[in-house]
């Protein structure tokens, strides 16, 4: 059984994934797999139709400080609870964010592949669906705050039996912008 180690970062700095698998290689020698994934600004957005794309000129990422990184170390024991873990580390940047510029990175190291995949995925679903995140899509014409999408909330649900489904999962999510 392995005690996982466990990292969470909430930053406006932009983040550098060599040195995260270095140490995670170093940290790990146990482990058979590392497993990383980095989300960034898309270039474009559907429109609320779903219909044509928007450029996005940036992205503007807020949180809840204290309330975020309590969140993101809840998500992170969940997922070492369900998989023989040894690292995770998480970090979501904040602020005024261009297109193809990094979000959010996700590293897990665990002993098989298969646990390692799916704490990666379980990780970024409940992210997108669970922590105190909002995003406002800016581009040439007008900003506007982007909502939680169904298939997010889908993708969330997934992970849980109907009884433990936590109460954001449970509706659709509240907006409660700062």
């Amino acid at each position: 059984m392995f005690s996982c180690q466990i990292e969470v970062r909430v930053q406006t700095a932009d983040f550098a994934v060599e040195p995260i698998y270095q140490q995670l290689l170093k940290q790990s020698p146990d482990c058979g797999a590392l497993c990383f994934f980095v989300g960034k600004v898309r270039q474009f957005q559907p429109d609320d139709s779903g219909q044509s794309h928007q450029k996005t000129s940036a992205l503007l990422l807020e949180h809840y400080p204290g309330m975020t990184e309590l969140v993101l170390q809840q998500l992170a024991e969940q997922a070492a609870s369900r998989w023989p873990l040894q690292h995770i580390q998480l970090i979501h940047r904040t602020g005024l964010l261009g297109p193809n510029e990094q979000i959010v990175l996700v590293a897990v190291s665990s002993p098989h592949r298969a646990d390692s995949f799916a704490a990666t995925e379980f990780l970024m679903d409940q992210l997108k669906s669970q922590a105190p995140f909002w995003k406002k899509q800016q581009n040439q014409q007008q900003s506007q705050w982007l909502e939680s999408k169904d298939s997010d909330l889908a993708a969330a649900r997934r992970w849980y039996k109907p009884e433990q489904l936590p109460l954001l999962l449970k509706q659709k999510a509240i907006d409660a912008r700062p």
